[in-house]
């Protein structure tokens, strides 16, 4: 019965988190983590209701963050994104994709630790999918043109973030 126990809890926190690198480009999986591929996007709701899409935000540089609140990579994550986007609000929109959740968890979670930025509820985890996710968090970076920058497996360091947008900010600036 023990052994079953340790299996099983391996099994659930691979399948959290998948990245012995923590902010590495992800090389893998399909066309929708390809740098320069075309962003895709799926129609979804924030969790206000509202309805909301990758594409909405075309225009501007972009971190999307796929998670979850079952997820202990992405409940450390999230103070560092929150950081980031009031650090970056203005030049690079964060939206945060919670998977396969319903928008109360996903409300309440955002509610509890503060957080700002945008978050989408994609509960058929079209995001994860398209973007051949290898575990959570994985982090989507996309230019004004709506063009894949990187994708990044792993939960990211506030430097990290930053490093990882920067040749967007700095590829079509006005």
């Amino acid at each position: 019965m023990r052994r079953l126990f340790v299996i099983a809890s391996v099994l659930i926190l691979s399948a959290c988190y998948n990245a012995p690198d923590p902010g590495k480009t992800v090389s893998g999986g399909g066309p929708g983590m390809l740098a320069g591929a075309p962003a895709q996007s799926f129609d979804v709701r924030r969790t206000d209701g509202k309805p909301d899409s990758l594409a909405r935000h075309r225009g501007q540089v972009v971190l999307m963050n796929l998670w979850a609140t079952w997820c202990p990579p992405c409940r450390e994550e999230m103070p560092t994104l929150e950081r980031f986007a009031r650090e970056h609000a203005g030049t690079v929109v964060v939206l945060g994709v919670d998977q396969g959740e319903s928008a109360d968890a996903a409300a309440a979670f955002a509610r509890e630790r503060g957080v700002t930025f945008p978050v989408l509820v994609d509960e058929q985890q079209q995001y994860g999918r398209a973007y051949a996710a290898l575990g959570l968090p994985t982090s989507v970076i996309v230019d004004r043109s709506g063009h894949i920058v990187r994708g990044i497996d792993g939960p990211m360091t506030l430097e990290q973030m930053r490093d990882a947008v920067a040749p967007a900010l700095k590829h079509g600036a006005s």
